[in-house]
């Protein structure tokens, strides 16, 4: 194979911008690409990430300690039922979508074709280095484009992993991976990509999009923000306090859908802080192996300084606390409220910090869901479906789970992304397809076009006919 640049570990523009220049003619030799072509792409990641699962678990364990099952959960189980699915449907979403005529159109033929965008970036983020960047990629490739790869620098065992596997699929001009910080990525953004795909956070999402507006370049971005979620007194406690615990402590309470804070209704609150207790103790008691680590000693301080914050504010501390920076622990922590007067109240806790807030009646839970940006996600926890019906129509998330957690961004077949300050454009399936596709309007018109019974010279007969055909297309479209 061609390799012209397979991992590119610094900063510099000149070397940055010869791999970009790199992809332009194979960009245009893609877009005549078959799906069987795609598909044997697909298959060869799909094995070379299988192939690369014991490198993988080491990897994550250096980089912050996370568990192998965590891994084989939330990094390489969505991204090989993502490819898998891609190989299974690719052929029908490549193919062209006819289109039904209208009044307008009478005596042509049109249809919709997908064609792949051309060069893109992907910029991944470091609390899921794989899923981030692979699955966004299974898209891309699928839909016939070629892609940067910029996985975060906070995560370099993975990301030599991750170079060793697309480099033994991928030509550099097709795919290629490049390692750095902050330089690095501004020089990619300086680039006329076709499309930037970015997960992180909103404040980085802003810079992103500035910079491709540059250019004029569609983006697809997966924010974050603080998703709430809400437990009525209708719940089965029990449930919700046990999926609500395993969404908030997967990966340290590091994902950008975890639960940020959950409303419970007053009546229930303290049986449900007693059933988050048992269960705290069922699965971690004095154990901190199954938790893994904050990813460095700066976002272990930030952890550490929401806590003394809260405390300081006078949030109740209902369970754990415990910290220790130069280990970048933090034990799973409970807090009552109120919260509004401390930081875990206004800033995106990204960690494992759950407050619990009491609330009376509904209005007052959409009341301030609705005062704050829209979020990633809504987790709804109730037996009544008018409530949650309610809850879903009155308030605006990228996603939802009803009696769940975590799981619509595991569904493949649903479209995963944020509304305004928590993102824009989905991903997965034929969403993500769809994203790094342009859907290009193609109409092909035929022997008899009674539009041109309209053209000049514009007589009074005309007008008429123009009329009735307005008359006609307002009521039957």
């Amino acid at each position: 194979m061609n390799r012209l640049c397979e991992c590119v570990p610094d900063t510099d523009p000149t070397r940055i911008s010869a791999c970009f220049e790199a992809q332009k003619g194979r960009a245009l030799q893609l877009r005549t690409s078959s799906a069987a072509q795609r598909i044997a792409s697909l298959k060869r990641l799909q094995k070379a990430l299988v192939a690369a699962r014991p490198a993988l678990y080491q990897a994550f364990v250096e980089d912050f300690g996370k568990p192998e099952l965590e891994v084989e959960l939330t990094e390489i189980l969505p991204v090989l039922e993502e490819i898998a699915h891609a190989i299974r449907h690719l052929r029908q979403w490549m193919r062209p979508r006819r289109v039904g005529m209208t009044i307008t159109s009478l005596g042509s033929a049109a249809r919709i074709e997908y064609q792949p965008r051309g060069r893109c970036l992907i910029i991944g983020p470091w609390n899921y280095p794989v899923a981030t960047v692979i699955a966004p990629l299974v898209s891309a490739i699928g839909a016939g484009n070629t892609v940067i790869c910029k996985p975060s620098e906070y995560t370099p065992a993975v990301n030599a992993v991750l170079a060793q596997v697309l480099s033994a699929v991928f030509t550099a001009d097709t795919v290629v991976l490049i390692e750095g910080g902050v330089a690095t990525a501004t020089a990619l953004l300086a680039l006329p990509f076709d499309h930037i795909f970015f997960t992180g956070s909103p404040a980085v999402g802003r810079i992103v999009m500035t910079a491709a507006a540059r250019h004029l370049t569609s983006v697809t971005l997966e924010l974050g923000g603080k998703s709430p979620a809400v437990v009525d007194e209708s719940a089965d406690l029990e449930r919700a306090a046990e999926l609500l615990l395993w969404g908030k402590l997967i990966n340290a309470g590091q994902s950008c859908i975890a639960p940020d804070h959950v409303f419970v209704h007053r009546r229930v609150r303290e049986a449900f802080v007693e059933a988050c207790k048992v269960i705290l103790v069922a699965r971690h008691g004095a154990q901190t192996s199954d938790l893994a680590r904050i990813i460095d000693h700066s976002h272990a301080e930030r952890m550490a300084e929401l806590i003394e914050d809260a405390q300081a504010c006078g949030v109740p501390l209902l369970w754990g606390g415990q910290y220790d920076i130069d280990r970048c622990h933090v034990a799973p922590t409970l807090f009552g409220a109120p919260i509004n007067a401390a930081r875990i109240g206004h800033e995106e806790i990204f960690g494992p910090l759950l407050p619990i807030i009491e609330f009376d009646h509904l209005e007052e839970v959409v009341a301030q869901i609705n005062a704050g940006p829209k979020p990633l996600a809504l987790y709804i926890w109730s037996q009544s479906r008018r409530v949650a019906r309610r809850l879903l129509a009155v308030t605006s998330s990228g996603g939802a789970c009803i009696n769940h957690c975590m799981q619509q961004y595991t569904q493949c077949k649903l479209p995963f992304g944020g509304v305004n300050h928590s993102g824009m454009g989905s991903s997965h399936g034929i969403h993500g397809f769809r994203a790094f596709s342009h859907e290009r309007a193609v109409l092909t018109g035929g022997a008899f076009l009674p539009i041109r019974w309209l053209f000049a010279p514009y007589t009074p007969t005309r007008m008429k006919l123009a009329r009735c055909i307005s008359m006609l297309a307002s009521r039957f479209g």
